[in-house]
Order: structure tokens, then sequence, then C-alpha cells
């Protein structure tokens, strides 16, 4: 059995609260993870194509105020 069924089969066998904390560690879990996957990219500059087209786009005058 790999480690990823045996997850699997201890997860079915949670009652109802243990699966209610489970799903809110797991959610704060892939939180946490994009997150720090957003920051890499970031730093990495991977994502500087968006504040320029951002920036081009404000310039053009094409932008709506946020209210």
């Amino acid at each position: 059995m790999t480690k990823l069924e045996e997850i699997e089969l201890a997860v079915e066998q949670l009652s109802p609260e243990e699966l209610q904390r489970f799903r809110a560690w797991f959610d704060e879990l892939q939180a946490r993870l994009f997150e720090d996957r957003v920051q890499r990219d970031i730093q990495s500059g991977k994502l500087d194509w968006l504040a320029d087209e951002a920036l081009a786009e404000h310039r053009a005058g094409t932008t709506k105020k946020l209210r």
C-alpha cells in the first residue's frame, strides 16, 4: 500500500468532526503553499509582465478607478 493510499484510508475513517478539522488544516496548507509559490514567482520576476501590462493599460487610460 502506498503512502497516499494509507492517507486516503485514514481520512475515510475520520469522524465528521475530525474530517472538518482536517479539511480546515488542509485548506490552510494549500493557501500557505500557494502564497509561497506566488512569492517565489514574484521574486524571480515571473510576474513582472503582469505589472508591466497593468501599468501600460493605466498609462493608456483604459483602466477604471476602483471603488
